[in-house]
């Protein structure tokens, strides 16, 4: 519960960073408004939630997202990735749950360029199915996030996301592996 509410301080504190930056009085038209698409790659990190998190005490993983501007300020992602999810100690299950995650969705900037919400949905496909005696390899997934865009340069960007993932049950009980997760992607544009 103390992961969480960090994440929680750390997601209030983006949100509080773009609302004064917005109140900074900025020029009507410049180079960073202009939209391209943009190529994003880092690691991700988080907590399972609920009854997944029983077991499995944190997860680890990265992606690579690729974003297509199709209207002002609205970019359509395609996203794909590995997530680790760690096993706690001392518990009866003594494999990691890996999965790859490929999601499809939508960007929104509501402050241009620097504060977004995005929604995904799609696919995780588990990798060790065998080892952990699931029922199935494949899990719905969706992923609602808020993220700030920081501009380092030329094209280039830092994004920071939080965002929950609910993801679908491998087994027969109907136990979820849900997360709350923070994706830190170094973007450029192309």
């Amino acid at each position: 519960m103390k992961t969480t509410r960090k994440i929680g301080v750390v997601t209030a504190l983006l949100v509080s960073l773009a609302f004064a930056s917005q109140a900074q009085e900025q020029p009507k038209s410049t180079a960073s408004d202009k939209q391209e698409f943009r190529l994003s790659v880092g690691p991700e990190v988080g907590v399972p939630i609920g009854q997944f998190s029983n077991n499995y005490g944190w997860f680890l993983g990265g992606s690579v997202q690729g974003e297509l501007p199709v209207a002002k300020n609205l970019y359509v992602l395609l996203n794909a990735g590995y997530n680790n999810f760690f096993v706690k100690d001392g518990k009866v299950i003594d494999q990691d749950v890996r999965t790859i995650p490929v999601k499809a969705g939508l960007k929104y900037f509501f402050v241009p360029n620097f504060l977004y919400v995005s929604a995904e949905a799609g696919a995780s496909f588990l990798v060790n199915k065998s080892d952990l005696n699931a029922d199935k390899s494949t899990a719905f997934t969706y992923a609602p996030q808020v993220g700030v865009l920081f501009p380092l340069g030329s094209k280039n960007y830092l994004d920071v996301g939080f965002r929950f993932q609910g993801q679908g049950s491998f087994a027969n009980n109907g136990t979820y592996s849900n997360f709350l997760g923070l994706r830190i992607a170094y973007t450029f544009g192309l």
